[in-house]
């Protein structure tokens, strides 16, 4: 979650991408959604092709409620505080900063789902009937953006108020030795009792971070780090330099963080570079993006390019996906220790570039906008639906070509923050589904095969915590791992959900995505999704070719009738062959999606024929 920056008005030498001012006509209207009950933990919900199956509240220990968070009643408290200051009386502050005890990101392994927090971190085995709470980890520190690697756990810690030691109590002042801002390392081989073993230091703290092995020595592993703070101190941190860089080269703007960790001495991790991926290609001028501000009379102001927020790498395509406050960028990272940025997009609708998710196949990429910093209403009926949304791109020839936006299908109240947020792919062979939140606006899944025409097929929503004021929750990632939705809720804790099967997603395409098991997800590390042969698989993909007229009719009745023979074990070789064949065929001659299809289809039925 960010904070938007001041920016300047600037136009740097971009290509804009598909914004224009006849964007700006709002086409979200009212649902079930749209006039939910409210409440803390008995708020009322809707669903749609979706269970929720389980809600595990916070612990005494992650949860108070006077750590909610209700900005426009904590701003009040503030400026009554500076008043009661200036006139020499006793100053009241809140008891909690903001999002104190907030639920955040997500990191899986086996059967444990690690759930971030700002106050920590907590560890749940869901191999049982319901999530079993297994290790809580307090560690304030603001964020608290996790991820796992084998017997490794990383978490982000941006905070001032954060501690070497995980102590607690504040590490007050511009400048202390104690306090810490970066990539904390803890030692999970134990799952009951996490070690911290490595505090790696960096000038803007850890907002958001990215796993990265090395393709060439599985020793070592790199960790992409996004800092958005303000920049430490000198003073705290030797090599810490704040500053624009017309007045200071040598600013820790403009730039990522790159911490090398050696898997046989992860102790030893230590940051070894803050490359310039904003850098002006031609001149060398690190400012090379955005500046910020705003794009004519019909736009809304925009972030300035000086970090990224997010970054989301696909190891095997040797690429990534950088979601960098006023744009999205495409880097290469065969050398993951010197990424260089290859394309870039600008788009005056988006406000704050947040985050990006990959198509399995790669040529697609989902950019979030968190217009708003996830604190604000920002779904409402007057609200254009072309802001706080996701912007889908297609990558062409390694360019980055904006297509169209989608934005949650659902006015909601002025009580609930909601905006465009975490999510990842649903493994359904072809097709690109993403499951993604939107805070108070509940889980929304996206069908974006065709990326300029995304739609909804399932959701969830609960109503606000408060009808009457808006006191920030709702969920903050919602990803699938291993055939369910865990999402977590900021104030309510970790739901998990299921998908059913509908108008929109068919019983085999379901099923095929339920039987992909990954044993570690790091969700802003995109592995590709592989399915192994099966009836279900094949059905699948005839269940998509059915819903098209692409294809014979003949061609899908005697491909149903081999599929159906597989799933009753009565394979006929021969005849899936000769299926395989005229399949081939068929999609020699047809276009698009459907072409795909085909061709997977019938390479499949050769496999299985032999």
């Amino acid at each position: 979650m960010k904070h938007l920056l001041r920016c300047t008005v600037a136009l740097g030498v971009l290509s804009l991408a598909i914004g224009t001012a006849q964007a700006q006509v709002n086409t979200v209207g009212e649902d079930e959604r749209s006039h939910l009950a409210g409440g803390l933990f008995d708020a009322e919900s809707a669903s749609w092709n979706m269970v929720l199956e389980h809600s595990v509240p916070p612990i005494d220990a992650f949860f108070d409620e006077r750590a909610l968070f209700a900005p426009a009643q904590f701003m009040e408290a503030m400026r009554a505080a500076r008043e009661a200051e200036e006139r020499g009386e006793e100053a009241t502050l809140p008891a909690f900063t903001p999002l104190a005890l907030a639920n955040t990101d997500f990191a899986f392994q086996g059967d444990h789902v690690i759930m971030g927090n700002y106050h920590g971190f907590l560890i749940y085995n869901v191999a049982g009937d319901a999530p079993e709470l297994v290790t809580a980890v307090v560690c304030p520190g603001g964020q608290g953006d996790v991820s796992v690697y084998g017997d490794l756990l990383f978490l982000s810690v941006e905070h001032n108020r954060a501690r070497l030691d995980c102590g607690s109590e504040a590490a007050e002042g511009e400048v202390n030795p104690d306090r810490f801002r970066g990539i904390r390392i803890f030692d999970i081989s134990d799952i009951t009792a996490p070690r911290q073993i490595a505090a790696v230091q960096t000038c803007r703290g850890s907002h958001t971070h990215t796993l990265l092995p090395d393709p060439n020595d599985e020793n070592i592993l790199y960790v992409y780090n996004s800092g958005t703070q303000p920049v430490r101190s000198g003073d705290e941190l030797e090599f810490c330099s704040d500053g624009q860089p017309g007045e200071n080269p040598e600013t820790s703007l403009y730039s990522i963080d790159i911490i090398r960790v050696p898997l046989d001495a992860p102790e030893t991790a230590e940051l070894i570079d803050s490359p310039r991926i904003f850098a002006d290609r031609e001149t060398g001028e690190i400012a090379g993006l955005w500046q910020g501000g705003q794009l004519g009379i019909a736009s809304q102001r925009t972030s300035q390019t000086n970090h990224c927020h997010d970054i989301t790498v696909y190891p095997e395509l040797g690429i990534a996906g950088g979601a960098c406050s006023g744009n999205g960028i495409l880097l290469d990272i065969t050398d993951p220790a010197n990424p260089s940025r290859i394309s870039e997009l600008f788009d005056p609708d988006m406000a704050y570039w947040h985050s990006a998710t990959f198509n399995n196949e790669g040529d697609v990429v989902v950019f979030t906008d968190e217009w708003g910093g996830g604190t604000a209403a920002r779904c409402r009926a007057e609200d254009p639906a072309n802001w706080g949304a996701n912007l889908i791109a297609t990558i062409e020839g390694n360019v980055l070509r904006g297509q169209t936006f989608y934005k949650l299908p659902s006015t909601q109240g002025s009580s609930e923050n909601c905006v465009a947020h975490n999510g990842s792919l649903v493994p359904v062979p072809g097709r690109d589904i993403m499951v993604q939140s939107w805070y108070q606006g509940g889980i929304s899944v996206m069908d974006f095969t065709d990326p300029r025409n995304p739609f909804e097929i399932a959701y969830f929503d609960r109503g606000p915590v408060d009808p009457d004021n808006l006191v920030v929750a709702g969920y903050w990632s919602s990803y699938w791992y291993n055939g369910r939705i865990y999402a977590s809720e900021i104030a309510r804790g970790l739901d998990v959900l299921r998908l059913e099967a509908g108008e929109h997603l068919s019983e085999a395409e379901l099923a095929a995505a339920e039987a992909v098991i990954e044993a570690e997800v790091n969700p802003q590390t995109q592995t590709r999704i592989v399915w192994e042969d099966s009836a279900v698989v094949a059905q699948a993909y005839l269940d998509q070719l059915a819903r098209g007229e692409a294809v014979e009719a003949r061609l899908l009745e005697r491909a149903g009738t081999e599929v159906s023979r597989w799933a009753d074990g009565r394979v006929n070789r021969g005849n899936l062959r000769r299926l395989s064949r005229d399949l081939a065929s068929a999609a020699a001659e047809t276009e698009g999606r459907d072409g795909a299809r085909l061709t997977a289809l019938s390479e499949l039925l050769g496999r299985v024929a032999g």
